[in-house]
């Protein structure tokens, strides 16, 4: 498989929307007791085939999710959004989780659950089937989503890609 290049090169004229996915408390066991820090899954968007995911660990919740959303906006790819759908079906797989991710006609909305729900509607997707199988843990389900998203391409890129016309794609 090829390496597409969607990443976002810069964030300075882009607006975007973060959008918490989960919160972990973890707890380390010491000498002098039991010590608790928080992880936070944070998913950025512009709502418009802009988005990115981090993951910020501190001791306070909040500044777990500051570091999330920074780590986020270093980690931008761009999606291509036709009509407010994705081009074409696609799977994708990360650890445990896997998921199914498939274009929808207009007024269905997004039908996903937790995680993948939130990485689909900082993307702008509004109108997408979705489903998610295997391990139901954020992390990976928001990696796997990311994946699936990674690798779709709109019909233009296609024809780019193969060096032929537009029609030329969609005939065969």
């Amino acid at each position: 498989m090829t390496e597409l290049n969607n990443r976002v090169k810069s964030t300075n004229d882009i607006e975007l929307v973060d959008r918490l996915v989960a919160v972990n408390r973890v707890t380390k066991v010491t000498k002098g007791g039991r010590a608790f820090s928080f992880a936070a899954i944070v998913v950025v968007g512009n709502g418009d085939g802009v988005v990115g995911w981090g993951l910020g660990k501190a001791g306070e919740v909040t500044a777990a999710i500051s570091k999330g959303i920074e780590a986020a906006k270093k980690n931008l790819i761009k999606v291509p959004v036709l009509k407010g759908t994705i081009p074409h079906e696609q799977e994708a797989r990360f650890g445990g989780a896997s998921v199914y991710i498939q274009p929808a006609s207009h007024g269905t909305g997004v039908k996903a659950g937790g995680a993948m729900r939130a990485v689909l509607e900082s993307v702008g997707i509004t109108d997408v089937l979705a489903k998610s199988k295997g391990s139901s843990n954020p992390h990976n389900l928001v990696k796997a989503t990311f994946a699936a998203l990674s690798e779709l391409r709109d019909a233009y890129t296609v024809a780019q890609n193969r060096g032929v016309s537009m029609e030329k794609v969609f005939k065969g």
